[in-house]
């Protein structure tokens, strides 16, 4: 998740929020509420927000050893500038801004097997972004009184009988390697077979003046038994990834975020939310077959004052937490406004630190549970955290995203 300052506090890095799946509804005990559809100015309509959606693909093995891409994603990168064949060898390491894929269409993230492995997991670091105090505090009329903080407490393991949809999306950005949250959401177009996951867009795109960002994978139920560092050391890729690694071929952020996001959130950070389209590294299953598990997604923006209770799970890499367990919090939402012009966001008390972006928040809608949002941002001093509501424009993305992509 991005992180507001407050006062002379220094900057802090973003934060990031996991969320739980079948064992939500009696560990979060939320409450349904009636909800009519409308929200606080929800996400937009498609038509003004201008969802993107970008194509990736699957490199697929061969005798010669060489990654392999569909003719019109090589073709694209060849007129970028980029060696394909060079691409999994160590070409992807190249940000050159002239050859940093940003338009929607130009999504590529071909599989380069075994490059997660348990290390590499564990040193990947968590994303930052800030606003500022004045950004936060733009529309002060719509914005309810900052609440109160909320001790995040660690999930119950093994994760994949308590929260078996939430995750880890791992991915390489110009400063590195990084991790954000995820959550298996279902597929309305391919029921019991998803392959799509929930996340931030700040987890998958840079935002303006930036692009797409590489070897995008994500990790259900990381460190499923909630091991300690000391316990982790040697650790096998089975106990550290218990559903193998999904790398993902197609991914899609809303347009806001794509022409707006920026370091500090910017105007952007209402609209940061993105779905992936992911595949496993071996195997044929899809992840939802695989994991057991996957959510709805609630796109009726609910006003916060409907909701009883939301709750968040995450991932927290930045002190005290150090990325390896799931944390969960729970508190009624409030409302957060960035600017007049900019949908009001949600926000919750909660001490998550970075490492939580893009995890999923849940409700109880008629006994079901549901993501109605994602973690995008939240203070230095690490006392709340805020997600954007999920309206019409969200929906489109979605949708777009399963008829689609779905069925690959």
């Amino acid at each position: 998740m991005r992180s507001t300052r407050t006062s002379a506090v220094p900057r802090r890095a973003r934060r990031g929020t996991v969320l739980a799946a079948t064992g939500l509804v009696a560990a979060l005990t939320l409450t349904a509420t009636a909800c009519d559809g409308s929200g606080d100015d929800a996400s937009g309509k498609p038509g003004t927000s201008g969802s993107q959606t970008a194509g990736g693909s699957r490199a697929t093995g061969s005798g010669d050893g060489r990654a392999h891409l569909p003719a019109d994603l090589a073709k694209r990168l060849e007129e970028h500038g980029i060696d394909v064949d060079r691409w999994k060898n160590g070409g992807w390491k190249n940000w050159d801004k002239d050859k940093w894929l940003s338009a929607a269409a130009d999504f590529v993230n071909p599989v380069i097997k075994g490059l997660w492995k348990p290390e590499r997991m564990k040193s990947a670091k968590e994303a930052g972004k800030t606003v500022s105090t004045q950004d936060a505090a733009a529309g002060q009329g719509v914005s309810d009184p900052a609440p109160r903080p909320v001790q995040a407490q660690p999930e119950k393991t093994p994760y994949h009988q308590h929260a078996a949809p939430v995750g880890k999306v791992f991915f390489d950005s110009p400063r590195g390697s990084m991790v954000c949250s995820g959550t298996v959401v279902k597929d309305v177009n391919h029921p019991g077979r998803s392959n799509l996951v929930w996340t931030a867009g700040h987890c998958v795109h840079a935002g303006q003046g930036g692009g797409w960002y590489r070897n995008i994978a994500f990790v259900p139920a990381y460190n499923d038994l909630g091991r300690s560092a000391s316990q982790l050391s040697d650790a096998g890729a089975a106990e550290v990834a218990p559903y193998g690694a999904w790398w993902a071929d197609w991914a899609s952020t809303s347009g806001q975020w794509i022409k707006g996001g920026s370091e500090t959130g910017g105007a952007g950070a209402a609209y940061d939310y993105a779905v992936l389209h992911v595949k496993p590294e071996t195997g044929a299953k899809s992840l939802e077959e695989t994991v057991g598990a996957a959510l709805d997604v609630d796109f009726s923006a609910p006003q916060a004052q409907q909701v009883a209770t939301m709750g968040a799970w995450g991932y927290p890499a930045a002190p005290p937490y150090n990325g390896l367990t799931m944390f969960r919090c729970l508190d009624r939402p409030g409302r957060l406004s960035l600017s007049p012009s900019l949908p009001t966001m949600y926000r919750i008390g909660c001490t998550m630190t970075g490492g939580s972006s893009g995890g999923g928040w849940f409700r109880v809608v008629d006994g079901k549970t549901a993501l109605v949002s994602n973690t995008s941002i939240g203070p230095s001093d690490n006392t709340w955290l805020a997600g954007p509501q999920l309206g019409e424009g969200a929906e489109a993305l979605y949708q777009n995203m399963s008829r689609t992509y779905g069925g690959r």
